[in-house]
């Protein structure tokens, strides 16, 4: 099992950084993506993967840093299909699948380009000499579902459970995810201040990604402490559920300077006993239990 960081940033842009997403490789061709950020299918690329390979799809949360590159990662991964792909499964809190209609479906903001590129000659050339199926080419045809907490997938050798993590309710809902596997297990905190509900999910796992905002001490004294994790937030919620391995990401400028980054990772290891990764974009990490 690997992890693939595609995005380990914020809403704000830097040359290094920007938005969220993470790709979990379970092995046998299977792709999981978790958010799916400014760029998100770019960066894909960039790590050696293919839109047509990633078959599962969890959103935590719709702020646009976690969910900007759904429309390009969607038509991306259905104009390169060539009919032979498994139908794409995407599972996220309450308005994934009305914004999967608004993207796909009739009247939807893309139902222009989809359809042109069904019904046009040369769009159906190009198809046919990728490999595709006899014409008509299909439209395309996205499972999504909202989901809550509980267990929200169940494969043949992994499973996926959800817990309510608390950021900006109630106006968004947001979703922590574990995913268990004969390999190990794995939490996506999505955004979330530190919460029982987060630590009672992350409870043993081999390996935690957490938001990380910011340096825990500048982030308490503007006060953007609350509905999020800081520093020391991160390391104290995976101290608690007593995970081996703590992956700070959703990482926003200041942290990541120098020597802010240093003093950061300086008071994580002060209260979290376990390994400490400071993830950067494109960064790869095998998953094996610790």
């Amino acid at each position: 099992m690997r992890l693939h960081v595609l995005g380990a940033g914020t809403p704000t842009p830097t040359p290094d950084r920007f938005g969220t997403s993470y790709v979990l490789d379970l092995g046998g061709g299977r792709l999981a993506m978790f958010d799916c950020g400014p760029a998100a299918t770019h960066k894909l690329v960039k790590a050696g993967l293919w839109p047509t390979r990633v078959d599962w799809l969890f959103f935590t949360h719709h702020h646009f840093d976690h969910d900007i590159d759904y429309p390009c990662f969607l038509l991306c991964r259905w104009d390169q299909s060539i009919g032979k792909e498994n139908q794409l499964k995407v599972l996220g809190p309450k308005l994934t699948e009305t914004i999967t209609e608004r993207i796909l479906g009739e009247g939807g903001a893309f139902e222009h380009d989809w359809k042109a590129r069904v019904g046009h000659p040369i769009s159906q050339r190009v198809y046919l000499n990728r490999g595709g199926k006899s014409l008509p080419r299909p439209a395309p045809s996205v499972d999504a579902r909202d989901v809550g907490p509980g267990l929200v997938y169940n494969g043949t050798d992994w499973q996926v459970t959800a817990a309510p993590a608390e950021h900006v309710q109630p106006f968004l809902d947001s979703l922590a995810y574990r995913v268990e596997t004969e390999h190990g297990s794995i939490v996506f905190t999505g955004d979330t201040q530190p919460c029982k509900s987060v630590i009672d999910l992350a409870r043993g796992a081999d390996t935690m990604v957490c938001m990380c905002w910011n340096d825990q001490d500048a982030m308490d004294e503007d006060g953007e402490g609350p509905f999020q994790c800081g520093t020391k937030g991160a390391a104290r919620m995976a101290e608690e559920a007593g995970v081996k391995r703590l992956v700070l990401a959703h990482i926003g400028p200041n942290l990541s300077r120098h020597p802010v980054m240093e003093k950061g990772i300086g008071d994580v290891r002060q209260l979290y006993r376990g390994e400490v990764v400071f993830s950067h974009e494109l960064m790869q990490l095998d998953l094996p239990r610790l």
